[in-house]
């Protein structure tokens, strides 16, 4: 199996991924509490369409290796870079979903998004998730708390419901399967337990507002207008105004795991950004 091992931080870490096709390449950044196989749906459009994808699994999730310390963005960052380091990949592309834009955007801080050419946050995280006094539309402070208690006392009976909020599956039934919820289950419960928690506080708890300016390729952002998850006010619309160079997407009914809810759409979109 291909794995990378950053030996930049002080426990090395072993990342695993997936490298398919030829062409430009097209990084895939996952959400939490997933993998690298919540992709399933895009990876093989990408590939079809030329271009080369690589979906790897955030340190402590799926398998790659689980360090009990470093679940901050500059962390997980610095597993991207070693990702696009020693794989020699130029001119890439890094779409990052839910948690995976916060990977986005702090590569272009910590990093000055060497060897990017173009960004895409999708159903993202960025720039803010927490409700504060100049982010009244965030998720508040209690309810953010209460998800970090459910994850230290029941953490896989939290996760079993958590997906159906993730798709709005009462709304979306016709595209979401129970299977594919016990599917998630499964992704999500198997992960590292130490990693859930400390990953969901680093998205959670970072501003990335200051870091907005940083990003400076042209950046691809979607988000659906019924994210339940990451309410559209406290990220895509803040994102498309904090960035300056974006394509902003809306999709009308979309919820937070609209890649597959509305598969079709999001490639559609990303492949039209891709090609523009």
């Amino acid at each position: 199996m291909p794995f990378i091992t950053n030996n930049t931080a002080k426990q090395p870490v072993d990342i695993f991924y997936q490298d398919y096709g030829s062409g430009q390449p097209v990084i895939l950044i996952h959400g939490w509490p997933l993998s690298h196989q919540a992709w399933e749906g895009q990876v093989s459009a990408l590939v079809e369409a030329g271009y080369r994808v690589i979906a790897y699994d955030r340190r402590g999730f799926g398998k790659s290796s689980a360090p009990w310390e470093a679940y901050d963005y500059s962390a997980l960052a610095s597993d991207l870079n070693e990702l696009i380091t020693q794989l020699s990949l130029n001119d890439a592309v890094i779409v990052g979903f839910s948690m995976g834009g916060g990977e986005v955007v702090r590569y272009f801080t910590d990093y000055k998004g060497a060897n990017v050419k173009k960004a895409a946050l999708i159903s993202s995280i960025i720039p803010l998730v927490k409700q504060k006094d100049d982010n009244p539309n965030g998720v508040p402070e209690k309810d953010l708390k209460g998800i970090m208690e459910a994850l230290q006392t029941d953490r896989v009976g939290f996760l079993k419901d958590f997906h159906k909020n993730f798709y709005n599956y009462d709304d979306n039934k016709d595209t979401v399967s129970e299977a594919q919820l016990h599917y998630d289950w499964t992704i999500a419960s198997h992960a590292s337990p130490r990693a859930t928690l400390q990953a969901a506080k680093a998205w959670a708890d970072t501003d990335f507002r200051p870091e907005l300016m940083t990003v400076n390729v042209p950046t691809l952002i979607v988000h659906g207008d019924a994210d339940n998850i990451v309410p559209i006010k406290t990220s895509g619309e803040q994102a498309a105004k904090g960035i300056a160079n974006n394509t902003y997407k809306v999709i009308k009914n979309g919820p937070h795991g609209l890649n597959l809810t509305h598969r079709e759409e999001l490639n559609n979109i990303l492949l039209e950004f891709l090609k523009a």
